[in-house]
């Protein structure tokens, strides 16, 4: 194997540990799939918007927390927004997170919340953390060979 195939197999490897643990789903391939020579970038653009609004969210959520009296249909219209950004990505364990953390603000368990907020909060980065190594894995193999296809 010469030094541009083992950038690639680590780049496959490293994306089909994400599947594996769960961490990206069948959506974040579909998403994959739209991206075309016209538009080289597009995964890159959808979540690096995907972690800036769920960053917007999760501060507005650690706001409303903050507050004496928790309003918990604003909790809930977040944490739906989120749902929805994370299952657009194929960011599978936010996703699963924020569905406990709705049925915790359907039962306005201020507690439980609080943890599913941090749940939220720790699958978030990761996803965060692993797509950010898999843009750059795919970076350095774009550098040292141009485009390639992320099979």
């Amino acid at each position: 194997m010469d030094r541009v195939d083992q950038p690639k197999k680590q780049l496959v490897d490293y994306r089909n540990l994400l599947f594996h643990e769960g961490i990206l789903d069948e959506q974040f391939t579909q998403l994959q799939q739209l991206q075309d020579e016209s538009n080289p970038h597009f995964v890159v653009e959808v979540v690096s918007l995907f972690f800036q609004v769920s960053l917007r969210l999760l501060n507005e959520l650690d706001k409303v927390f903050d507050q004496q009296n928790v309003d918990f249909k604003k909790v809930d219209s977040h944490v739906h927004q989120l749902k929805g950004s994370s299952s657009s990505v194929g960011a599978h364990r936010v996703r699963n997170a924020c569905i406990a953390f709705r049925n915790c603000c359907n039962e306005k368990n201020i507690e439980g919340c609080l943890n599913c907020l941090q749940q939220v909060k720790q699958e978030f980065y990761l996803v965060k953390s692993k797509l950010e190594t898999l843009f750059k894995l795919e970076q350095q193999i774009l550098a040292a060979d141009g485009p390639t296809s992320s099979d």
